[in-house]
């Protein structure tokens, strides 16, 4: 009986969980290696908690320069920008803007679709063996609110073949969520998915990974950090880690940010900016109202999430570098927009704040599948849709890393695009 193939999966986030798992399941002996002292410590820990298979239009689109300079001088605007002398920084935000056109737009939407209905499918699979209660799932459906008729008009024009979205206008958008009382009046009108879903993304972190490390084909979990990959005749031979050297027969990159500068040193240029997220967790008393659909300010690029017993409201882009230093201005500018918007949805005064680095790329499609190196695989670049994309691209993944054909051509999702 042939031995089965080792694979070291750096990254113990949710995307490096699931890979993980999909690849124990199809039959890879696997080793995890996280830096942090417990997995989804970092952007997995206080994510927005949104499962968003079809509200996945990238980031780059017509229109969007000259609002990110608008959103620059406003107090509570979505993007902070802070120039470095860093040439990933500029060069990334040159490509960002050459795909900031409605055709680009147009076919990364289309890839990140597939992969949405994709992630949908293998979370379905997954339950199997990971109750969705574990984890506080829940098909909340999506709204996302539009605040001036410009905006609305604009996404009604997209197309969109669900035929199950509904329209709603204004105030109706309170009749169907109620916490959006007090912002129903201002608003120009809503559109609503019923097939969203929301969950918490540490817990499921957690429950994969008691069921990862059950597994039989689990080795180990070594919490050290990755320093190098080292390369020989074309192949990976070995991962050089504050532990010491560590050698397989695959090796997966799912490190998020940190990914970049560890490819680095096989000279793989990974094409990923860290974009600065925050998020407020708010406890939920007998006496809020919070919403029971999961809704998104368009305008304000805000979301907000009941998880549990808990709202979820994450939102902002900043282009700060890598560090997760929680800034209080824009906590309290987190927490003005949410009072403004739905005074009476949770008790913010015992909100706690979380900052992340979501890993970005300048056409926000991840980057899945093989590299140059015919051993070392990619799983990166997920930005903020890391918890929607996690089960799909681990599945793409370890289809690829089998050598059966993907169920959709890689295209924009390819190391090479």
């Amino acid at each position: 009986m042939a031995r089965a193939r080792q694979v070291v999966v750096i990254g113990g986030g949710v995307v490096g969980l699931a890979s993980a798992w999909w690849l124990l399941e199809a039959g890879f002996r696997v080793t995890l290696l996280e830096r942090a002292p417990t997995v989804a410590s970092a952007a997995s820990y206080r994510n927005g908690g949104q499962l968003s298979y079809r509200y996945v239009s990238p980031l780059a689109d017509e229109g969007v320069p000259k609002k990110a300079m608008q959103w620059l001088f406003e107090r509570d605007g979505p993007f902070r920008f802070r120039p470095e002398a860093d040439y990933r920084q500029w060069r990334w935000m040159a490509q960002f803007l050459a795909n900031c056109k409605a055709e680009a737009n147009a076919r990364t939407t289309a890839k990140l679709l597939q992969l949405g209905e994709l992630s949908r499918m293998s979370l379905s699979l997954l339950e199997l063996k990971l109750p969705l209660r574990e984890f506080n799932w829940r098909n909340a459906g999506k709204l996302v609110v539009y605040r001036s008729e410009e905006a609305f008009k604009a996404a009604l024009d997209k197309p969109d073949n669900d035929e199950n979205r509904a329209v709603l206008w204004g105030r109706d958008t309170a009749r169907i969520e109620p916490a959006l009382a007090q912002l129903a009046p201002k608003l120009a009108g809503g559109i609503f998915n019923p097939g969203e879903a929301v969950a918490d993304c540490y817990a499921f972190c957690l429950a994969l990974e008691k069921r990862i490390y059950a597994h039989p084909r689990f080795e180990r979990c070594m919490h050290t950090a990755a320093r190098t990959i080292f390369v020989e005749n074309g192949k990976v031979t070995a991962i050089e880690t504050d532990a010491g050297w560590l050698s397989a027969d695959h090796y997966v990159l799912a490190a998020g940010i940190q990914s970049r500068d560890l490819a680095a040193t096989a000279n793989l240029d990974l094409p990923m900016y860290p974009l600065k997220g925050y998020s407020l967790t708010a406890p939920i008393r007998h006496e809020h109202v919070a919403p029971n659909i999961s809704v998104t300010d368009f305008e304000r690029k805000t979301l907000y999430a009941r998880i549990g017993k808990e709202l979820r409201i994450a939102a902002m882009v900043d282009m700060v570098g890598e560090s997760t230093r929680i800034d209080r201005r824009r906590i309290a500018s987190l927490s003005r927009l949410a009072r403004e918007s739905m005074p009476n949805a949770a008790d913010y005064d015992k909100a706690e704040a979380w900052a992340g680095l979501r890993p970005a790329t300048p056409n926000s499609a991840p980057i899945i599948g093989p590299t140059p190196y015919p051993n070392l695989w990619l799983n990166v670049g997920h930005g903020p849709l890391g918890f929607t994309f996690a089960c799909g691209s681990a599945s793409l993944l370890a289809t690829l890393m089998r050598g059966n054909e993907p169920p959709f051509e890689l295209d924009c999702l390819a190391y090479k695009r």
